[in-house]
């Protein structure tokens, strides 16, 4: 709560340019390419028919989405990273503006990008083995961005150590953040859809209702914005806990160490 206190007139517009407006824009996209509409046409004949160019239209919207997702994390990086540096400074006592922030993020978030989208092919390899070993790599490898962010060394392996050196305690804290995160995110998600469900199956087909949807999108993204802060708050609040757990640490030590 004092990191929110802190920092919120510098992350709420951060996390708006980094991670709203992104997934509004791939959410955009993402509607653009939907063949369900052409599918129902395509079908009507005949149910039990394949769509016309439904491999094609299935490679399509998988390079979009995946694509779209996979860039899109490296713009949501520098969100992580600029957001984690307002936090350390503001919590030493230091100007964080979100210029400067932007620029440190802009900085680590190569780095950053790449460590996150190797730990994205190891927890998907684990939800394949029957789900439950993908949500445990996800609780175990929670801190490793604010582990590479202040340490920039074996963030993966650090983090299975923190991880299982605290472990009810570290379990309980990402089980609250996640907590917060899904439940919240279902809420909007399940918001967002009765709202663009009048729209019907081709919503961007006619300009009319392609303003609505954007309407809809960049309004009910704007309102869980505040949703964005529990994660980002939540998970280097717990790594810096568990630096002081380690030994003597202090904020302005934990500044020094972004760089």
């Amino acid at each position: 709560m004092g990191a929110v206190r802190r920092g919120w007139r510098v992350l709420l517009p951060l996390l708006l340019v980094t991670q709203v407006l992104p997934a509004v824009v791939l959410s955009v996209l993402t509607l653009g390419v939907d063949p369900t509409a052409r599918w129902e046409v395509s079908t009507a004949q005949d149910p039990a028919a394949l769509p016309e160019n439904f491999f094609q239209d299935m490679v399509t919207v998988l390079l979009v989405s995946i694509g779209g997702s996979v860039l899109i994390g490296l713009v949501q990086c520098v969100g992580w990273a600029a957001g984690t540096w307002v936090m350390a400074r503001q919590a030493a006592g230091q100007p964080a503006d979100l210029g400067s922030a932007l620029r440190y993020g802009l900085r680590r978030a190569l780095g950053l990008w790449g460590w996150t989208l190797l730990m994205g092919v190891i927890i998907g390899l684990g939800i394949c083995f029957c789900v439950l070993p993908g949500i445990y790599l996800a609780f175990a490898l929670s801190l490793a961005g604010p582990v590479y962010l202040f340490e920039r060394q074996n963030p993966i392996g650090r983090a299975f150590g923190i991880f299982h050196q605290r472990f009810g305690m570290v379990l309980g804290r990402v089980a609250l953040v996640a907590g917060i995160a899904i439940v919240g995110g279902a809420v909007f998600g399940a918001v967002q859809g009765a709202l663009t469900a009048p729209f019907g199956t081709d919503p961007l087909g006619a300009p009319g209702t392609a303003v609505g949807v954007v309407a809809v999108l960049a309004v009910t993204g704007l309102l869980a914005l505040p949703l964005q802060v529990v994660p980002l708050v939540g998970l280097v609040v717990t790594y810096a806990e568990q630096r002081a757990h380690e030994g003597p640490v202090n904020s302005a030590g934990l500044v020094a160490e972004l760089g």
